[in-house]
């Protein structure tokens, strides 16, 4: 098999029966452009997919502007290889919080936050939430879970550093559905799954 398998998150579409993509539309809307091996998961918007050439920033904006072009509104779209997944379910620094998946929480950010802002957002960080950042990958602990942090609501406004949110069942998910894919292109460590 030639290409290389990738991640592609989404973020705000069905959010609150808004903005709603149908995940049989995504995988279809993926194939017409070129891609193959394409599969879906949960309806937040995650796709895994494989692409001959390109590499995840060529590859965010061709989505992002077919996207925009067939749905008529902007999604903002990371696209990461299994290779960034692998490392950052091995670099999870919370690995006592990983089996609740509903208390934490990993952020794919556009770009890695300059330690100005990061410490702009620690003096936020006031209830029982801790999070650490390591390279584009926010890591979030939320023991209350993350409906009721309000520190959460805080990340993007804070950090301003456009990114997107994925629970660690989500996480762990799209990396098993990446491996299945990628037929052992990989050599990565394991999972962290139960």
């Amino acid at each position: 098999m030639s290409g290389k398998i990738f991640i592609a998150l989404f973020s705000g579409i069905n959010v609150g029966g808004n903005r709603i993509v149908k995940m049989a539309e995504l995988r279809s809307f993926f194939e017409d452009l070129g891609f193959s091996d394409v599969s879906t998961y949960v309806q937040s918007g995650n796709a895994v997919f494989r692409a001959d050439k390109g590499d995840a920033i060529a590859l965010t904006k061709q989505i992002e502007a077919a996207f925009e072009t067939k749905w008529g509104f902007h999604s903002r779209i990371m696209v990461r290889d299994l290779g960034w997944f692998e490392r950052l379910v091995r670099e999870n620094p919370y690995p006592e919080a990983a089996a609740d998946h509903t208390k934490l929480h990993a952020y794919a950010l556009e770009r890695e936050p300059t330690a100005d802002e990061v410490a702009r957002l620690a003096e936020k960080c006031t209830g029982p939430e801790r999070f650490e950042v390591k390279g584009d990958v926010l890591y979030l602990s939320a023991p209350d879970g993350l409906g009721k942090s309000v520190f959460a609501n805080l990340i993007g406004r804070v950090l301003k550093v456009p990114g997107t949110a994925r629970n660690w069942r989500s996480v762990l998910a799209l990396l098993e559905m990446a491996r299945k894919s990628s037929g052992g292109e990989s050599r990565g460590g394991k999972s962290g799954a139960d």
